[in-house]
């Protein structure tokens, strides 16, 4: 599970890779344009009952930290998604995308084989 930082809070939200993925460009867009918002999730089987809600702006700092080391491929049809929900009055509700499947993109022969040649050179 990757884990978003939110301000001074040393307890993370956790979130899985992919969907953090996700929500990282939706919310890096939305920043980027001096944009405010709210983010709701509801919380995971290791946490007490119940949902929260952050506000998110540009002068909170946020931190995203993930298992994979390799950078997660993005669905463009959930991302468009997302950030329609995002610039609903409600914000930003994971739990609308949780049990959505997130497609991955198919890589292109030329991606594998750009692939392959960085993996050589790192050997």
């Amino acid at each position: 599970m990757a884990q978003l930082f939110y301000g001074t809070a040393t307890e993370p939200i956790r979130i899985d890779d992919r969907m953090l993925a996700h929500v990282k460009v939706v919310v890096a867009t939305k920043l980027r344009r001096g944009e405010s918002f709210t983010l709701s999730w509801v919380h995971g089987p290791d946490e007490p009952v119940g949902r929260s809600t952050i506000w998110l702006q540009p002068s909170i700092p946020l931190r995203f930290v993930f298992d994979s080391e390799q950078p997660e491929s993005l669905d463009q049809n959930l991302l468009k998604r997302m950030a329609n929900d995002a610039n609903s009055s409600r914000g930003l509700s994971l739990d609308i995308f949780v049990d959505e499947p997130v497609a991955a993109p198919a890589r292109s022969t030329s991606q594998r084989a750009g692939r392959a040649r960085s993996l050589a050179r790192a050997a």
